[in-house]
């Protein structure tokens, strides 16, 4: 049977990994680009209200689909319109 000796650089490495290992395993995945995207996510992701989200549709500020009444929503053309109306503040 051979014997390793095991250093202490040997645990600090193991442990760094081990904590990398347990963040990845801990942290929620991040949402892919998935294209189009429902109601409730653009909600979610903008903070607006049902209603607001209706007016953004109704002044065309929004461009969507309508799929048996199911509105979707591109997700290029939501950060595209949040570009459009960047301020930095000054």
């Amino acid at each position: 049977m051979a014997v390793e000796i095991i250093t202490r650089e040997d645990l600090n490495e193991f442990r760094k990994q081990l904590l990398e290992d347990l963040k990845l395993m801990i942290t929620p995945p991040q949402k892919t680009n998935k294209g189009w995207l429902r109601s409730s996510d653009v909600r979610a992701m903008l903070k607006i209200s049902p209603a607001t989200l209706q007016n953004l549709r109704l002044n065309g500020t929004l461009p969507f689909s309508k799929i048996n009444g199911i509105h979707f929503y591109k997700q290029s053309d939501i950060e595209k319109i949040l570009e459009t109306h960047f301020h930095n503040g000054k």
